[in-house]
């Protein structure tokens, strides 16, 4: 495999661009919080394996005050005593969701995920699980690099 970008991505197409970065705003600002979509955007980036969008959101975790110790057991979150019930009904439901259409395990995340989250709350999270992983296939698809020195702000 190749690990040279095949497209200069943000510079190309710019409405899709803004577009994406807009939801991906909107999913933060949500009723979530930003730290549980972070959580989120994180396990997903970990299962679809997108190196860029699991550093950005590992530093964007650090940057939230999140333990790094922490933040290292989100791959293994079923096993880690780090996650409270809220966060493990959200990232079970973001496995589940993540793993369609190939497979389909929403029923058993499904009441774990209505104990703790209300009708928009769930819409919410489905449109954080969504965007991730728009992100992450464009990514991946025109392997986009992990930047050795992060952007500013970033």
């Amino acid at each position: 495999m190749s690990h040279a970008a095949r497209l200069p991505l943000f510079t190309l197409a710019p409405a899709p661009l803004k577009a994406m970065i807009g939801l991906s705003q909107a999913a933060k600002q949500s009723s979530l919080g930003p730290k549980l979509v972070e959580l989120v955007n994180l396990r997903v980036s970990q299962v679809n394996g997108c190196g860029v969008c699991v550093d950005m959101h590992w530093r964007d975790l650090v940057k939230q005050g999140c333990d790094p110790r922490h933040l290292n057991t989100v791959a293994g979150w079923r096993e880690s005593p780090f996650f409270d019930a809220r966060e493990r009904a959200a990232l079970a439901w973001a496995d589940a969701v993540n793993a369609l259409p190939g497979r389909d395990d929403t029923d058993a995340a499904w009441p774990a995920l209505r104990e703790q989250f209300n009708d928009t709350e769930v819409a919410e999270l489905g449109y954080a699980i969504a965007v991730i992983r728009g992100w992450n296939a464009i990514n991946l698809s025109l392997r986009n690099q992990i930047p050795v020195t992060p952007a500013p702000g970033m």
